[in-house]
């Protein structure tokens, strides 16, 4: 099939699927006598059903999140500090719908991560448009975007979908410029599209992550405004692992949570 004569013209309007299932449908026509117009019409269904399929894996790729780490993969049972059934009605995705935000808090290794990206997974179900990043990662390539003048774009892109994802908030401190950046990404999204963030921070903490009071106050107050707040204390999963194989480790505390 790669050596279709049609295969090159097919490419060129983006059809090459149809390449797949040409000789048949024009085995299928001559044998049932279809018009021209038939004949298309099951081309072009091969087609949107081709893209279809192709359709959730696309999303989850662009999307930036991983498909291992769902809410079926993770083990609440090994992980005593997070609310289950808060976390379970957050996988709706109802909150969404409201564009409330979800904001953890919490040490290394208890799970943030992997429920935030679960959540987006949940998200990318419902055929919701989801962006996951490091804040970091973010802040950084919209920095780079402005040297080719693709800051706009990517701006309203970011602005644009469903569900933003921001991992590893205050992990690194924030130039002026980058917190710049940030208050406009949470003040573009206020009320208009929810926002996950993850942070080994304590709440009292995130101000500091800005390089400007009054803007971390304003951003801040957008953010939290309208959002479930989860605290989640414990131990590292990873350490428990490891007290589990006789390095040490020891019992999670009660999970904290609170919707403002």
């Amino acid at each position: 099939m790669m050596s279709h004569p049609l295969l090159p013209k097919l490419r060129k309007l983006r059809l090459s699927g149809m390449v797949n299932t040409l000789d048949v449908r024009a085995a299928q026509a001559v044998e049932r006598g279809l018009s021209p117009v038939e004949f298309l019409a099951l081309l072009l269904d091969d087609e949107l059903e081709r893209r279809s399929q192709k359709r959730p894996s696309r999303r989850l790729s662009q999307s930036g999140c991983d498909s291992h780490k769902t809410l079926a993969d993770f083990d609440f049972a090994a992980a005593p500090g997070v609310n289950g059934p808060l976390i379970r009605d957050l996988g709706t995705c109802t909150f969404m719908m409201r564009h409330e935000n979800v904001l953890f808090s919490g040490p290394t290794g208890v799970g943030k991560s992997h429920l935030a990206n679960a959540l987006g997974v949940e998200a990318l179900k419902r055929e919701m448009k989801v962006l996951s990043y490091p804040l970091h990662h973010l802040l950084k390539n919209l920095h780079a975007s402005r040297a080719d003048g693709g800051y706009s774009r990517m701006l309203a892109r970011v602005l644009k979908v469903d569900l933003l994802i921001l991992d590893d908030f205050g992990l690194y401190p924030l130039s002026g410029q980058e917190s710049q950046d940030l208050y406009e990404i949470i003040s573009g999204r206020y009320e208009r599209g929810s926002v996950i963030v993850s942070s080994n921070s304590a709440f009292r903490e995130w101000p500091e992550v800005f390089h400007d009071d009054p803007l971390a106050s304003a951003a801040l107050d957008r953010l939290t405004h309208h959002a479930h707040t989860i605290t989640i204390r414990g131990d590292s999963y990873r350490q428990r692992r490891r007290g589990k194989e006789g390095i040490g480790g020891s019992p999670a505390s009660p999970a904290e949570s609170k919707k403002p």
